[in-house]
């Protein structure tokens, strides 16, 4: 075990889920191009991320101009499940092997709070799994913003030095790192493997 490491802390959304909020909007909307059009069209990614800052849905949904984008908008919520993917599997035995290893495991994720309950019923291990979880959309803060990586390390009670972070986003890692976190891009499982075992951390 490495000594200067005593927790691992992980970004949930394609590290350990697979995310994709296509699959929610195909049923009303005429093929793969009008789906990107529809999200290119509401600027889709920039809503969900207020979203994931504590927005809800309905209130977005809102602010768009054409009625039936915005009545497919406010269903987001009711078809978030079908946007998951099965877990990564690899990813998950990984944190498992972790665990064994006597390190805490955590999350932070940018996470709507009217959609995480949903991802929760949808894949219950992600309730059960982590010793703290930050969740942006309950806390108003989203990553890379550093006062999401200072909650996190006040509420389970860790230095930053004492962390390392898992982020598919390089701007989330480049973040965790400015508060004295180590921090790993992830882009797959096996490329994760290698360098974990690089740090002996496996």
């Amino acid at each position: 075990m490495n000594r200067a490491t005593k927790a691992v802390v992980f970004d949930i959304g394609n590290v350990l889920v697979g995310w994709d909020p296509r699959p929610a909007f195909a049923p009303d909307l005429d093929g793969p191009e009008a789906v990107e059009a529809f999200l290119t069209r509401i600027d889709f990614a920039r809503l969900n991320l207020r979203a994931d800052g504590g927005a809800r849905f309905a209130a977005l949904a809102a602010e768009l101009d054409d009625p039936a984008d915005a009545d497919r908008l406010a269903a987001y919520p009711r078809r978030f499940a079908d946007t998951l993917s099965p877990p990564i599997e690899a990813s998950w035995a990984l944190m498992e092997r972790l665990r064994e290893r006597g390190f805490a495991i955590h999350a932070i994720t940018n996470w709507s709070a009217e959609t995480w309950p949903i991802g929760v019923a949808a894949l219950p291990r992600l309730g059960r799994a982590f010793g703290t979880t930050i969740v942006s959309g309950q806390v108003g803060m989203i990553k890379p913003d550093l006062a999401i990586f200072r909650l996190f390390c006040q509420r389970a009670g860790l230095a930053p030095a004492d962390c390392l972070f898992i982020d598919d986003n390089p701007a989330n890692v480049a973040a965790a790192k400015g508060i004295g976190m180590d921090g790993l891009p992830f882009t797959s499982a096996e490329a994760l493997e290698a360098a974990l075992i690089e740090r002996r951390l496996l």
